[in-house]
C-alpha cells in the first residue's frame, strides 16, 4: 500500500518576481497600451507625481515632481530592467520639476531657483545640503514648472514660461535662458516661446530642439503645439504675436507678420500638451528609430474631445528630415474620456530601452524591444 504525501514547494524567487510584475502591469492598466510590434511596456518604478527625468553616466535615474515637492533617485543595481531602490534626495521644494546631471552633481529647478546637490551618487542615503546656484527666476506659478538640461556648450538651459495664457510679457518671460554651471553668465538664448517643458540637442548637429505649448481659448483645433529647432542664439519663435507659424494673434498680432518669426518644424496638434522629448540614441530599437524624436503628450485639459495622453515619434531620414510624428505608445486615453495615465517625459537608458514618466498614476514605465 502506497501513501501519497502532499509535498508543496514554495514559490521560486523568479515566480514571485513574475507575479509582482503581473500585478503592477494590471495595476497601471498597461494592457491598454498599444505599441508597434516587438515593443513591450512594464513598470520600472512606482514614483508619486513623477515628471521630468535625467540620468547619470552610471545609470542612476533622477525624477522631479510637481505635487509632492520631492526629487528621487532610482537605481537598478542588478540591471534587470526594474528599480531596486528609490531614494528621496530632496524634499520640501516648490515644484521641483526639472533635474539635470553634470560632473557628479544633480541640479534641481524649482519655479524660481536652481539648486545643486554635489557628489550625489555617493550619498543617496544621506543627501548633502542644497547649494543655491541661481535664485533670480520669476516666482509666477503660471507656466512656472521648469525642465532643465545641459547643452553641448556646457551651459544649463532654463526656460521661463509666459505668466499667462496670452499676454506681452517683459523679458525674461516667454524665453529660453542659459547660465553657467556656477550660476554666472545669465543670458536669453531664444525668445517668443510660450511654454516649453521639454528639449534636447540633436546628437549629430548639436542644435537645440524643443516642444512649445500653444495658447488656449481659440477653440478645439487651433493653435497646434509646436516642435521647434533653434539653430543659433537670438531666434524668435513668435509668441505672443504669431502662433503655429502662420496664425496672427487677434490682439497682439496687429501690425505683425508671421514671416518675421521662426516657424515650427512640426505641428503636434492643438491642446495635446507636448512636454518631454528626446532623440533616440540607443541600439535596442530597430535601425529606423536612430535619432528619432520621441515626445510625451501629457493630454488636453480644455478640449471638447480630449487628445494626447500618449507618446509619439517622428523619424529622421538619411538627410536629417523629420517625418510627421505618429503614435508610438498610445492608450492612456480610452473611449475619449477614460484616462489611465499622462506621460510627462521620456529618457533613453544605457541599454537602449526607454523610460516614460507618468505623474497621473505615479509611475515610471520602461519600453523594450525584441524582434518578433
Amino acid at each position: 500500500m502506497y501513501r501519497c504525501e502532499n509535498n508543496k514547494t514554495s514559490k521560486t524567487e523568479a515566480e514571485t518576481v513574475s507575479q509582482n510584475d503581473d500585478q503592477l502591469f494590471k495595476k497601471y492598466n498597461l494592457d491598454k497600451i498599444r505599441l508597434p510590434a516587438g515593443f513591450k511596456i512594464n513598470v520600472y518604478a512606482e514614483v508619486e507625481k513623477a515628471r521630468s527625468l535625467c540620468m547619470s553616466p552610471n545609470g542612476t535615474v533622477f525624477a522631479g515632481s510637481d505635487g509632492n515637492n520631492k526629487v528621487v533617485a532610482i537605481t537598478d543595481e542588478n540591471h534587470d530592467g526594474k528599480a531596486d531602490k528609490i531614494y528621496v534626495v530632496a524634499s520640501g521644494l516648490s515644484a521641483p520639476n526639472g533635474v539635470a546631471f553634470k560632473d557628479g552633481s544633480l541640479f534641481i529647478a524649482t519655479i524660481s531657483t536652481i539648486y545643486r546637490l554635489d557628489n550625489i551618487e555617493s550619498v543617496l542615503n544621506n543627501p548633502p545640503k542644497r547649494v543655491v546656484v541661481y535664485d533670480k527666476y520669476p516666482t509666477d506659478q503660471h507656466h512656472g514648472l521648469k525642465f532643465i538640461a545641459f547643452g553641448p556648450d556646457g551651459k544649463l538651459y532654463v526656460p521661463v514660461g509666459a505668466p499667462c495664457n496670452i499676454c506681452e510679457p517683459a523679458a525674461p518671460y516667454a524665453s529660453m535662458t542659459r547660465i553657467n554651471p556656477d550660476g554666472t553668465g545669465f543670458e536669453i538664448f531664444a525668445k517668443g516661446i510660450r511654454n516649453t517643458v521639454g528639449f534636447a540637442w540633436h546628437p549629430v548637429t548639436k542644435e537645440l530642439w524643443f516642444t512649445d505649448n500653444g495658447r488656449d481659448l481659440l477653440g478645439d483645433d487651433i493653435p497646434g503645439d509646436e516642435l521647434n529647432n533653434a539653430t543659433q542664439a537670438g531666434m524668435n519663435f513668435g509668441y505672443p504675436y504669431c502662433h503655429q507659424g502662420n496664425l496672427l494673434d487677434a490682439e497682439f498680432g496687429k501690425g505683425k507678420n508671421c514671416s518675421d518669426y521662426t516657424p515650427p518644424v512640426k505641428l503636434l496638434g492643438a491642446h495635446v500638451a507636448a512636454l518631454g522629448m528626446r532623440f533616440y540614441t540607443g541600439s535596442m530599437f530597430p535601425a529606423e528609430y536612430k535619432n528619432a524624436i520621441f515626445i510625451a503628450e501629457h493630454g488636453s485639459w480644455n478640449r471638447t474631445i480630449p487628445v494626447g495622453y500618449r507618446v509619439v515619434v517622428g523619424k529622421m531620414d538619411a538627410n536629417g528630415n523629420l517625418s510627421d510624428p505618429i503614435p508610438f505608445a498610445d492608450g492612456w486615453l480610452q473611449n475619449q474620456r477614460d484616462v489611465s495615465g499622462r506621460p510627462v517625459d521620456v529618457q533613453v537608458l544605457g541599454d537602449g530601452s526607454m523610460l516614460v514618466s507618468d505623474n497621473y498614476k505615479g509611475a515610471v514605465y520602461r519600453i523594450t524591444y525584441k524582434a518578433p
